[in-house]
């Protein structure tokens, strides 16, 4: 079973930077398909940044030039820097983790509890 856990949100001044944390456990959690979603007061959760051996990563547009999705097999952890950051970046922000065969998503997905990023202007 795949547990996850978020850390690094905090409050920061537009312009600046974050780096989250995702800490993983479980038997696949370094061969999965992982992401960070984010969720912000009254609107849908929507994915941001996705990394999944064989498939490379991909980015909404509104991230595109400004995060970087990572992933360090040595200490099960995905990261993701954000630089540039704007107010609308505001959000609770999700690990999320899902099987991978062959660069294919399949299963239930995993998520982690959360952490909150807030971005004043």
């Amino acid at each position: 079973q795949v547990q996850l856990m978020e850390s690094g949100g905090a409050s920061v001044a537009a312009g600046g930077s974050l780096r989250l944390s995702c800490a993983g456990s479980g038997r696949y959690y370094n061969t999965g398909c992982m992401a960070w979603y984010r969720q912000a007061a009254g609107k849908e959760r929507e994915g941001v940044a996705f990394i999944t051996p064989g498939a490379g990563t991909r980015y909404r547009d509104s991230v595109k030039g400004r995060f970087t999705i990572s992933k360090n097999n040595a200490n099960d952890t995905l990261y993701l820097q954000m630089n540039s950051l704007k107010p609308e970046d505001t959000a609770m922000y999700y690990c999320w983790w899902r099987h991978n065969s062959a660069g294919n998503c399949y299963g239930e997905p995993v998520w982690g509890q959360g952490t909150q990023v807030t971005v004043s202007s």
